[in-house]
This record gives structure tokens, sequence and C-alpha cells, in this order.
């Protein structure tokens, strides 16, 4: 079964949402606003998708961060594990975990690709 990642009120997810349900696909969510999100999760997000994929630096909880909370959030894998967990909105989203990996973003040929 696939599972979802992100919080419910954002764009993105909404559209995830819709297609995997246009496309029949059954999922579970996983609401990390609500649920929190654990480090070993964050860390085989970066392991298998990068530190560039899955930080959202696009987002105003990146922006809000001064210059030195960002250099030292990149300044090694176990700072920004802490900076993913505690801030969870500088997660990419949604993140989706499939049988073959995981996708970051709303991709919609990807998502499509599921279905076949």
């Amino acid at each position: 079964m696939l599972k979802i990642y992100g919080i419910k009120n954002c764009n993105s997810m909404k559209k995830a949402f819709d297609l995997l349900t246009e496309l029949g696909l059954s999922y579970e969510f996983h609401d990390y606003k609500k649920q929190g999100i654990d480090v070993e999760t964050v860390k085989t997000w970066l392991d298998a998708l990068g530190q560039d994929v899955v930080l959202n630096k696009k987002g105003t909880t990146w922006r809000k961060l001064s210059e030195e909370e960002q250099q030292t959030a990149l300044a090694s894998e176990e700072n920004l594990l802490t900076v993913l967990t505690t801030h969870t909105s500088l997660i990419k989203r949604p993140v989706l975990e499939t049988s073959s990996g995981f996708i970051a973003g709303f991709d919609e040929v990807a998502y499509r690709s599921l279905n076949k």
C-alpha cells in the first residue's frame, strides 16, 4: 500500500490526494504536522532522494530562518535531520512511499505511472 506524508492543508497534498483517488489507488496518510515525523524516516528520505529534493528551500519556513540557522542546518546531516523533524514545513510535500521507493513533491506523471 502507498503511504503519503505531508500536511492536510496544502495545495500539493490536495492534488496528490485527488489524483490517487482518481486512479483508484488506496493510501495511508501520515500528517506530520499533527503526528510528527521520526528521524529514521527523514534519514531514509535523505538517503534515497538527497538533501536537495527533501529540503524545501522555496517555502516561507526556510526564508524565515536566519542566515546563520540556514548555514547550521546545512552544516551536517545530523543538523539537517534536527531541523527537518523540528520544522516539518521544511520537508517538500508530499512524500509518497511506494513499493519501489519515494516520490517527493507532486509529480503527476510519476503518480500516473503507479497505476500501470
